[in-house]
């Protein structure tokens, strides 16, 4: 995990935290458990200062030594959160952007109330097909990955079928910013604000704009994340993203989405802003 985030690295010294608790509380300082489990006492200190990561092998043998075994198989799920919570691009697109579309298919299905907010760009679920090409083009050439654009597209376009899909909601909140980033030129840009209007109507469908002159004092604009359910967040970073499963993390995700929202206007207010932006391309 050495290009880890800063929620993955706290999850790891987590795990290296309670470790050291059972240590402590077994009575050993860490040359006697080394001496227990035949490792040198630096991989003791490392493993509790979230400098190296265990294996589910080492926490078996750490709780054994230690006479907490009953705690191995708790520790071990946290240890495989810490390790999936983060997840670099380059490792997601090795196979190409339309792997990585598809690698996410399973997730969209078990889906049933998506909340996601966006200050960089139109969302995949509301996006256009010239819209989608021209994001993925800029990944492609930013991130220096294989040209398989035309192919990835039709998969983020046919995953746009669970918005028409029983019992899924879709709440998405966007900046007023994303309306006004020209992505894929004026007329591309046109027809994904005409395409927002028609998505905002869709009964599964709440599309919230916040206004550029709203008063940010107390929620600030924050990295995009996805919701899905109550299980999972993506967070979206320059080098990778987030997948968070902790469900106090995810309760303040939750809190977050709801502050955002509830800055958000609707209904007639927020086609009033797509049709400014619509209007501004012109000028």
């Amino acid at each position: 995990m050495a290009n880890s985030s800063s929620s993955a690295q706290q999850a790891l010294q987590a795990l290296g935290d309670r470790l050291r608790e059972i240590r402590i509380d077994a009575g050993l300082t860490g040359r006697h458990l080394g001496a227990l489990t035949g490792w040198h006492s630096s991989k003791i200190s490392k493993i509790e200062h979230g400098k190296q990561v265990p294996s589910a092998a080492d926490i078996h043998t750490w709780c054994d030594r230690c006479g907490a075994s009953d705690h191995s198989e708790d520790l071990i799920a946290s240890l495989h959160a810490a390790e999936g919570m983060f997840v670099e691009w380059r490792r997601m697109e090795r196979g190409g952007l339309r792997h990585a579309q598809e690698s996410v298919l399973g997730l969209w299905q078990r889906t049933r109330q998506f909340r996601i907010y966006s200050g960089w760009v139109v969302p995949g679920p509301v996006q256009t097909p010239d819209y989608i090409a021209a994001v993925l083009r800029a990944i492609v050439l930013r991130r220096e990955l294989p040209d398989d654009t035309a192919e990835a597209v039709k998969v983020r376009v046919s995953k746009q079928r669970v918005l028409h899909q029983a019992g899924r909601t879709f709440a998405i909140v966007l900046e007023e910013s994303v309306l006004r980033s020209r992505i894929g030129g004026a007329q591309t840009m046109a027809a994904q604000l005409g395409h927002l209007l028609v998505a905002s109507a869709l009964p599964a469908v709440s599309l919230g704009v916040i206004p550029l002159a709203s008063d940010r004092s107390l929620t600030w604009a924050v990295e995009g994340f996805w919701m899905f359910d109550d299980d999972q967040v993506s967070v979206e970073l320059v080098s990778g993203h987030l997948n968070i499963t902790q469900p106090h993390e995810i309760a303040m995700y939750a809190r977050t989405f709801k502050d955002l929202a509830e800055l958000a206007v609707y209904g007639a207010p927020a086609r009033q802003l797509i049709t400014a932006a619509i209007n501004a391309l012109d000028t």
